[in-house]
């Protein structure tokens, strides 16, 4: 028997890939990029550290499929974050890539024009590009580590990483996260299990060796230092809510058990808001009631928002897309965000100074 008649069987070709070191010297990380970047991940750490009295806030669009509503929506936060920065560090969502239940469209690395023709050195040229005028801009940007390749074109502009409810479990993210240079946040499983995010937490802070690839694109065994600023995230799960005072409070006695610092970040999207996102800031408003009363293991949320509020169905003309409107999660709209972050940075503005004293 041949070879070629026992591998590969279901592949049907390998096309080539540019190397991360070929598209990062076609858009390089700029000066202004860099900083962005820098003091982003400086503030991360100090709140999780507690240097730092704000809570951190990722907010954005569920996933980028149009990058002129991108940029729209990264303008508009800037503005906002500005306004809020005493008591808020504001991250924007941006999710290239998105986890599937079944089918569905991957995101816009995968897919960056939305039909099925997957392009993916395309896509990832123009994540790039996204990403270095968000930065440009002065804004600090949030992601969801899914692929395991695409950290090495990407993560040097990234200030925070999420792992989701469907990864968390895996070895191969958690081996991921312990070589990110992010801090990072592992959601608990979408069962509502937080002990697995506990767990990935552990893993993650610990050095591990794996394979991967390098700048040159060639495979390479990784071997990690480990990452010291992981945390939870609550998201709910089975279609229930955690972002109670008694989950809040059980999450935060597991870490303390399990020698970890007792760091949460609220998911007000998925499960926490029934998936409605109308919903979203409900949740919020307890967060910061949970924080006006004393709690202080509640370091950051997690909003999906976007220009307009809903979602919409990609249609077979592309030129019929509703600007601004989410192709994947319902959002908030932009007036509901700015009304919730102004609010919660007005109902924290007294209590966050003195909470770490």
């Amino acid at each position: 028997m041949n070879t070629i008649d026992i591998e590969n069987i279901n592949v049907s070709a390998f096309d080539p890939m540019p190397s991360p070191e070929d598209i990062l010297a076609d858009l390089p990380l700029s000066t202004e990029a860099a900083r962005t970047v820098m003091r982003g991940r400086e503030t991360l750490r100090n709140i999780l550290e507690r240097k730092d009295h704000r809570l951190f806030v990722v907010v954005g669009p569920c996933s980028i499929h149009d990058p002129l509503a991108g940029i729209d929506y990264a303008r508009r936060l800037k503005n906002l974050s500005d306004e809020v920065s005493e008591t808020l560090f504001l991250v924007m969502r941006v999710y290239f890539e998105k986890p599937r239940t079944t089918t569905g469209w991957k995101g816009y690395i995968n897919d960056p024009d939305m039909n099925d023709s997957f392009t993916v050195d395309e896509g990832m040229k123009r994540a790039r590009q996204f990403l270095l005028d968000v930065a440009e801009a002065s804004l600090a940007t949030g992601t969801e580590a899914l692929d395991p390749i695409s950290p090495q074109y990407l993560g040097d502009l990234m200030a925070w990483t999420a792992i989701g409810a469907r990864t968390t479990e895996s070895q191969t993210h958690r081996e991921i996260a312990s070589g990110l240079s992010t801090p990072v946040g592992f959601k608990n499983a979408t069962s509502g299990d937080v002990d697995i995010a506990i767990n990935a937490i552990i893993s993650s802070s610990r050095p591990h060796s794996f394979l991967g690839i390098n700048g040159q694109g060639r495979t390479s065994i990784v071997r990690t230092r480990g990452n010291r600023y992981c945390h939870v995230v609550l998201r709910g799960g089975d279609r229930r809510p955690n972002y109670d005072t008694v989950s809040v409070q059980m999450t935060e006695q597991a870490l303390i058990a399990a020698k970890l610092p007792p760091n949460i970040v609220v998911d007000c999207s998925h499960a926490n808001s029934y998936k409605k996102p109308e919903l979203q800031p409900l949740v919020m408003t307890d967060v910061v009631n949970q924080v006006r009363l004393g709690n202080k293991s509640l370091v950051g949320m997690m909003i999906e928002s976007n220009l307009v509020g809903g979602n919409q169905p990609i249609p077979a003309d592309r030129s019929q897309l509703k600007y601004g409107c989410s192709v994947t999660d319902p959002c908030i709209d932009w007036d509901t965000t700015e009304k919730a972050i102004r609010e919660a940075a007005l109902q924290l503005r007294d209590i966050l100074p003195k909470r770490n004293s």
